[in-house]
């Protein structure tokens, strides 16, 4: 059975219980860093603090909120034209400006939890809007979201403690222009980071919104990887799970 039916029923099974208030969902954007250097994909994986009141203990892709201060920050290239206007679909919040700060927010989240930097070394001057960009200015790594693929958006269904509205992109590693040591660990968000083949994803302790991506992310790359694939939209409607297609 797929994830997306396993998803289904398990969020049939949620609807059931309690629900808390009514949340609006945040914007936000994680990033699925792929090592395809070898004959099985990889992809890297944080393992969540076991403290966190959000999805602790298990493994994720690094993202979090969009913050304002990202579509103010500059960037080296541009975004896809594709992927800037599927952003824009269903969204009227959503402008060119905000599209690309999506993209900004996944590449700023990889680099607070991960430690890496997604970019070009450019020994030009970069300007940040506040300190979480500062780790860019002095790798001197300028952020480049034409690295970025759109590749999946998922909204938290109603009725959980926190809710997101999360822009999935993609980005192969040798995008990576930097690494900064030791930022995972004990105390830190992610406690431990893994490069993990897709089979291997899949016995770890992952959310079950995580295993439906990464099933979209196997299926999309036996086929190619290809920019002009459609991408799945997520969300509930209604008690029921929904997947649609943004063309």
């Amino acid at each position: 059975m797929s994830e997306f039916n396993e998803l289904t029923k398990y969020l049939a099974r949620k609807e059931a219980k309690p629900k808390t208030p009514y949340r609006r969902p945040r914007d936000a954007a994680t990033l699925i860093v792929l090592d395809r250097a070898e004959r099985e994909p990889r992809v890297l994986f944080g393992k969540r603090h076991e403290g966190h009141a959000f999805m602790p203990g298990m493994f994720v892709f690094p993202g979090g909120s969009y913050d304002a201060v990202d579509g103010r920050m500059k960037a080296a290239g541009t975004l896809d034209p594709l992927s800037a206007r599927r952003l824009m679909l269903g969204s009227p919040k959503i402008n060119a400006t905000r599209a690309r700060g999506l993209a900004l927010a996944a590449i700023r989240e990889t680099c607070e939890e991960t430690g890496l930097l997604i970019g070009r070394r450019d020994a030009s001057p970069l300007d940040v809007p506040s300190p979480t960009w500062q780790p860019f200015r002095d790798a001197g790594v300028h952020p480049d979201v034409g690295t970025l693929v759109f590749i999946a958006r998922a909204i938290t269904p109603p009725g959980r403690p926190r809710r997101f509205d999360t822009r999935f992109f993609a980005a192969e590693r040798d995008t990576v222009a930097a690494e900064l040591p030791g930022v995972a660990g004990p105390n830190s968000e992610f406690v431990e980071l893994k490069w993990l083949a897709l089979a291997d994803a899949r016995k770890e302790k992952l959310p079950a919104i995580t295993k439906v991506i990464l099933e979209e992310l196997e299926n999309r790359l036996k086929a190619g990887f290809k920019k002009e694939a459609s991408i799945p939209f997520f969300y509930s409607k209604n008690g029921k799970f929904h997947r649609d297609e943004l063309a």
